[in-house]
């Protein structure tokens, strides 16, 4: 049957429409849990290291099943691989409360594994949302689905005084009560993203090329058997060589993990330098829910303006952001500051400045036939590294204080500013591979 662009105009509307929606949800069940997961381990393990080791088993959770639900969603496609993700991410939250029971420590680092499958799907949604979008909107399809994250992700934080409620209800210790509404919400997401996204975006995508304003097949595309290359998954030696190879696609990468690290090192141990104040459990969710609503609130005007002036300065811009909201937040002391909570908004901020950029310069500049290798392996590199900086970002508090890692983190702040600069050094490159829209979307 031959796909008209009406089709496809109709089919990419629904796609957004239905990301949007379980966007929002996983929101609600993975912010729910983070904000409590690191004092849910430091009250099982009386570390605030191991605390920190717990958002850095989250995160490479998260880098693992990136590259596993991009081998599975190259073979079957965006839904039952995002579908997947959720289910196992519902599952850690069923640990993570057993953990709290239990008093289990391994069992809650299980859990935490689990639970960044929800960041892999949620992650991989945003790349769904630019399967059928034209070359020059994908900037706003792309921050459109994340900003989507803001309703949830907000949502998310403050339900730990009703869960501490719905916990005494089900004789469930206290904090534990957020990871019952992560439950219930991320079974729910999996639910509406299998049954609501049809036709598969990816799948539609590679059979509708021209209509899009892309390429068509090729014999290259082709193994010696005639099957479609596209529908199985490169290696990883060959992704990495076109990662290494494309200076776009490398300082998408690059510009990426650098973001993700610094926002999540001093994210996840916010909550901790706010309890050594005496910060009451409610008032550490205002600050972390502030903090979210940096990440995703401002994201379609980051999408417009990556379209309107393209991926490298504003993913300076973040790199700019990043390194004022260090400089709040390592000035604070302990407990609860208006200078706290602004630092952690713009930390947000600049976090949505960086990542939507990256994102969208990655996207655009990704050879089609690998694109999705490609998008799942960079996931997995960014997270890998966050991961890094979640473990040291504990040791470094433990040892030092908050202020030295803000510093240590600023490091890597201005390490996506002179990597948006070398990226506007090759524009020239974007506009050999992809005429008439490189100057919109680089």
């Amino acid at each position: 049957m031959t796909v008209t662009e009406s089709d496809l105009v109709e089919a990419q509307r629904h796609t957004v429409r239905t990301l949007v929606v379980t966007q929002a949800m996983g929101g609600v069940g993975l912010s729910s849990a983070i904000a409590v997961s690191a004092l849910l381990a430091k009250d099982i393990s009386g570390s605030d290291e191991l605390a920190g080791f717990v958002q850095t088993g989250q995160v490479l959770g998260a880098a693992v099943v990136s590259a596993v639900l991009a081998v599975y969603m190259v073979r079957h496609g965006r839904r039952p691989g995002l579908g997947l993700g959720y289910l196992v991410g519902a599952l850690g939250a069923v640990a993570c409360i057993v953990a709290g029971t239990t008093r289990s420590f391994p069992m809650m680092l299980t859990g935490a594994v689990m639970l960044g499958a929800v960041t892999a799907a949620n992650n991989q949604s945003r790349y769904a949302a630019t399967d059928l979008a034209r070359p020059e909107h994908r900037g706003r399809a792309l921050s459109t689905v994340v900003w989507a994250t803001t309703i949830g992700s907000v949502l998310g934080p403050n339900l730990t005084g009703p869960g501490a409620t719905v916990a005494r209800w089900l004789h469930l210790p206290d904090i534990t009560g957020s990871f019952v509404f992560s439950v219930v919400t991320l079974l729910a997401t999996a639910a509406i993203m299998l049954v609501r996204l049809r036709p598969d975006p990816l799948l539609l995508a590679r059979s509708a090329g021209p209509a899009l304003g892309r390429g068509t097949e090729n014999a290259s595309d082709r193994d010696a058997s005639g099957r479609d290359a596209s529908a199985f998954p490169v290696d990883a030696e060959r992704t990495f060589s076109v990662i290494r190879r494309t200076p776009l696609v490398l300082a998408a990468a690059i510009g990426m993990a650098l973001t993700h690290a610094v926002m999540v090192s001093v994210m996840v141990m916010t909550p901790i330098h706010m309890d050594h104040g005496g910060a009451s459990l409610q008032l550490i969710g205002l600050v972390i829910s502030t903090h979210i609503l940096g990440m995703y609130a401002f994201s379609p005007f980051v999408g417009l303006a990556v379209d309107r002036w393209g991926s490298p300065p504003v993913m300076g811009a973040g790199g700019l952001v990043l390194l004022v909201a260090l400089v709040l937040a390592g000035a604070s002391s302990p407990g609860a500051s208006f200078g706290l909570g602004l630092g952690l908004f713009l930390l947000g901020l600049g976090w949505s400045l960086g990542t939507v950029a990256s994102s969208t310069l990655l996207t655009a500049s990704a050879p089609d036939r690998q694109r999705p290798q490609i998008q799942g392996f960079v996931d997995m590199t960014t997270l890998f590294t966050a991961a890094a900086g979640g473990a040291v970002a504990g040791v470094v508090v433990g040892t030092a204080g908050f202020g030295w890692l803000s510093a240590g983190a600023a490091v890597l702040a201005f390490g996506v500013v002179v990597t948006a600069v070398a990226a506007g050094r090759h524009r020239s490159e974007a506009d050999e591979h992809l005429p008439g829209v490189a100057t919109r979307q680089q």
